[in-house]
Order: structure tokens, then C-alpha cells, then sequence
């Protein structure tokens, strides 16, 4: 007998893009599961990564993640010649009143004359993307991965529930102002079909970023995924020389 993964997604009704709507929650399940033996990658310094004269990137922790989380996702832009930064806040447990506020002093320490590049997975690109009204003129451009940004927050993904439990407030109603659009600077979004949590729709975006590049992964391999993270940092570069007219200049002392 062939054992097939529950379905609790009804059929999609007529006219309804099957894109725009969410996984079934089980592969939320799978998701979490895949993730465990990934665990280890997250052991190490956590002070920023990358040449030291390398141009300044902060990443973003997803929900319910950390800089523990993100540890592969910093050490593969380090490798690409990024000084990169943790977010040093924790752990995400989603919006709240003073988020922005405490990341644009998180920004400020990182600034040091040139623009910051700033990383979000999932909820983080969220962040990153509300970041870019508040300061923009101190961000390089924003690069979202498997970010849920776009679309009917409560259905493009399949833990709209808990994280409305978890942050206490509707997903519809944080406590700061949500913009709409396209960010005041250079935004690319990476999104995969593959994705557990997000609907493909909801992290490429329509019409409210630069670029959209698919990747072969999971959810959270956006964060772990290493043959991913290698051509997420590629098409990065390849973003920054098509937005900047030049190849971006990278950092050149050793690595730490």
C-alpha cells in the first residue's frame, strides 16, 4: 500500500491561483522535523562573520528563530566577501510595539557610512521590508527568503494561527504600521515551491519587488539549505550589479 500525506486544503475553487494559498499544515510538521539534525550548524561565535572590510549585511531571524538559527545563512555570505551581523534580539516571537525601533538602533550600530544589506527569512523579511520606509537612506537594498509578504495574511500561510498565539495580536494588526507596495529601496525575493509554510505567491511577490528568483528548497532551507544558500549569495551579487551598474565590491581580508 502507497502511503500519501494528508491533505487538510480543500480543492481549490474556480478562478482561486492554488500559488496564492497555503501548504497544508502538516508540512509545517515536516518541515520542523527536517530542520533537527540541522540543529548543530547553529554552535559558534556569534559576532558578525565575513572579511572585515567586506560591505556590512544584517540577517533577520525567522519565527521563532534565532542567530543560532541563521548561523549558515551568515557563514555563506561571509564566504561571498559580506561582513555580516547578527540581529542580536533573541528570539523572534513576532511583532511587537518597539521591533522596529530596537532593529533601526541595530541598524545605526552597524552603519558605518556605507548602505547595509539587509537578509530577512520569513517573518524577518517582513521586518526588513518595514525597515526600508523608517531608514532608508542606511540600507543597500532588502532581500527577503520565503517571506509571506505579499497576498491574504491570513491564508498564504499554514501557522497564521499559532503565530496570532505566540505574538498575541492579529496577523492583520500589528502594533506598528504595515506599508503595502514596493519598498523605497532595491528589493529581491527569493521563494520556493517547495516551501512547507509559505504560499509560492506570497514570497515572490506581484508587482512589490525588483526581482523574484525561485530556489529549489524547503522552508527552511532557506536558512540551512547549503547548495541554496550558494546561490542565494550568487543572485544577490547579480541583483546588486543589474540595481548598481557595477559588480558589488567585496571584502578582501581573511574570513572570521
Amino acid at each position: 500500500m502507497k502511503w500519501e500525506a494528508p491533505s487538510d486544503t480543500p480543492a481549490t475553487a474556480p478562478g482561486i491561483d492554488p500559488d496564492s494559498l497555503a501548504p497544508p499544515t502538516w508540512q509545517s510538521v515536516r518541515e520542523v522535523m527536517w530542520h533537527f539534525p540541522r540543529l548543530l550548524a547553529g554552535l559558534g561565535p556569534l559576532g558578525p562573520r565575513g572579511p572585515e572590510d567586506g560591505p556590512p549585511a544584517l540577517v533577520i531571524p525567522g519565527f521563532l528563530a534565532t542567530d543560532r538559527t541563521t548561523m549558515d545563512l551568515r557563514r555563506a555570505l561571509a564566504r561571498g566577501g559580506w561582513r555580516t551581523h547578527p540581529w542580536l534580539m533573541g528570539m523572534n516571537k513576532g511583532a511587537k510595539v518597539d521591533t522596529l525601533d530596537l532593529m533601526c538602533s541595530r541598524l545605526d550600530a552597524i552603519y558605518d557610512g556605507r548602505p547595509v544589506l539587509l537578509v530577512g527569512w520569513s517573518l524577518g523579511g517582513l521586518f526588513a521590508r518595514e525597515m526600508a520606509y523608517r531608514c532608508a537612506g542606511k540600507i543597500r537594498a532588502v532581500v527577503t527568503l520565503g517571506s509571506p509578504f505579499s497576498g491574504n495574511l491570513k491564508t498564504n500561510t499554514n501557522i497564521c494561527e499559532f503565530y496570532e498565539q505566540v505574538a498575541g495580536h492579529d496577523v492583520n494588526l500589528p502594533p506598528f504600521e504595515r506599508h503595502q507596495g514596493k519598498p523605497a529601496v532595491p528589493s529581491i525575493a527569493f521563494w520556493s515551491r517547495r516551501d512547507g509554510i509559505v504560499a509560492p505567491a506570497a514570497a515572490r511577490g506581484d508587482g512589490e519587488v525588483d526581482k523574484s528568483v525561485e530556489i529549489d528548497t524547503l522552508h527552511m532551507g532557506f536558512a540551512v539549505d547549503r547548495p541554496a544558500l550558494s546561490r542565494i549569495v550568487r543572485e544577490i551579487a547579480i541583483f546588486l550589479t543589474a540595481i548598481e551598474g557595477k559588480a558589488p565590491v567585496m571584502g578582501t581580508m581573511p574570513v572570521k
